[in-house]
């Protein structure tokens, strides 16, 4: 008996009714994006792994998938490297490419690549699917797709400013609620500075960043595991549990941060950008636990959490200041989020948020009696689809219940009938397959008549 076929875990199949809504969700952000003045661009799925190791930190590099070398991909190792138990070494060997973890790493790269083509700044967006090797459970995919918009070439925070109101309209447009979370990661250096603790500074804001998922406590002990003295952990405690208005916190932060310049500069940033988020629909806070693990943040750092679902975050991003300058580009300023078109797609889903139109697929079913009919229809069907409807002719002159069972099948809500006594009236029966109704209609009245009632 042959075997079952199945999907890698973490990963999964679309339904045309799914692929409806996906859509929807790319042509809201594209549209938004585009009404910001973004430009489109695509970088291939997989990339060189020189080009993703060693950005997105040591838990970042566990989770990129490694494309094995095609061929021979044990020619010229010795009988001890193939042996070898390291598989981090082994895979150095075996393994010269890599599919995508994000879209902002190809992206530096492919800034620096075409470097003499783009005027700057340079305001890209990017739709295309990234990969991880991730733990598959609720809202985390190992498959998922991101929606990226980056501005590189410009040092001014009103970049930061215009992509939080692109958040704000994206989550508006769609319906959603949520809370847009912001910090700074030169608050959050200053912050490392002040408790004596500078070279720790990526343990801290790996730490803190998990807050919202293992809670306080096991936030501490993974500071402690990490080597932060226990003095030093006791000091960020009112920072990690910091609450008010966003501008009692700032107020706040820059008395607790007055001894270091960076973080006065980050707390400078954060009051810049948050005093013009001016009439915006949702909530933003000043969040001193998003920590944004991955090394290349460098200033602004932001987080999108919807207020009535239970799911991970669904937007982030953040400034980059140095990105490119590994791939021999140094001073370049970027800043950029990306929108979790996944994520996003449960969320609608679970509060049914879609518009019927978007996820309507075909308006009008004409039926198939035989050939005469058939070619009767076949030049109605181009008046309706010229008139932007939505038709489709069944391909089969079998019984009407077959295809009366299609419609229903693809909640198709209008069915035109032609028989011998409609094509000898030069008309047609039109059935609304909702309340059950039919009418007569002449032909050259349909696709008028149709769109009246859509």
């Amino acid at each position: 008996m042959a075997q079952k076929p199945s999907i890698p875990k973490g990963t999964r199949d679309f339904s045309p009714v799914e692929m409806a809504k996906r859509n929807y969700i790319f042509n809201t952000i594209k549209e938004v994006y585009a009404l910001y003045g973004f430009q489109q661009i695509e970088t291939p799925a997989m990339e060189n792994l020189s080009t993703l190791m060693g950005k997105y930190g040591e838990e970042g590099d566990k989770l990129l998938f490694k494309i094995l070398n095609s061929g021979d991909f044990l020619h010229g190792m010795t009988a001890d490297e193939v042996s070898s138990t390291s598989t981090a070494r082994l895979a150095t060997k075996f393994c010269e490419k890599g599919l995508r973890y994000d879209l902002t790493v190809p992206f530096a790269r492919y800034v620096v690549q075409h470097r003499e083509e783009l005027a700057l700044p340079f305001k890209r967006y990017q739709i295309q699917p990234v990969w991880r090797a991730d733990r598959p459970q609720k809202g985390r995919y190992r498959e998922f797709y991101q929606c990226d918009a980056d501005v590189v070439g410009s040092d001014s925070l009103l970049n930061e400013v215009e992509l939080m109101q692109i958040i704000d309209t994206v989550f508006t447009r769609f319906g959603v609620n949520v809370c847009i979370k912001m910090n700074n990661r030169k608050i959050l250096a200053g912050i490392a500075e002040i408790i004596g603790q500078t070279d720790k500074i990526v343990d801290i804001t790996v730490a803190m960043d998990k807050l919202d998922k293992i809670g306080l406590e096991a936030v501490n002990a993974e500071l402690a595991q990490n080597g932060i003295p226990s003095d030093a952990i006791e000091k960020l405690q009112p920072i990690i549990l910091l609450s008010g208005t966003n501008a009692e916190k700032i107020a706040t932060m820059r008395e607790v941060l007055k001894e270091s310049a960076t973080g006065l500069k980050g707390v400078d940033e954060m009051e810049y950008i948050l005093n013009r988020l001016t009439g915006f629909k949702n909530e933003v806070e000043l969040d001193l636990t998003l920590a944004r693990g991955l090394n290349y943040y460098t200033g602004a750092i932001f987080e999108v959490k919807a207020l009535d679902v239970e799911i991970g975050s669904i937007t982030g991003g953040g400034r980059y200041d140095n990105l490119t300058g590994i791939f021999g580009m140094p001073g370049l300023s970027g800043v950029g989020i990306s929108f979790g078109a996944d994520r996003i797609f449960d969320v609608l889903n679970q509060l049914d948020l879609y518009p019927k139109e978007a996820v309507g697929g075909t308006k009008v079913l004409f039926t198939n009696f035989g050939e005469s009919e058939s070619a009767y229809c076949l030049p109605l069907l181009a008046q309706v689809r010229s008139a932007g409807i939505s038709a489709e002719i069944f391909p089969d002159a079998v019984k009407m219940k077959k295809q009366m069972s299609y419609a229903n099948a693809k909640s198709i809500p209008f069915v035109v009938m032609a028989g011998e006594t409609e094509m000898a009236e030069d008309m047609v029966a039109l059935k609304d397959m909702v309340s059950g109704e039919q009418t007569k209609i002449a032909k050259d009245e349909l696709a008028a008549f149709i769109t009246t009632k859509l």
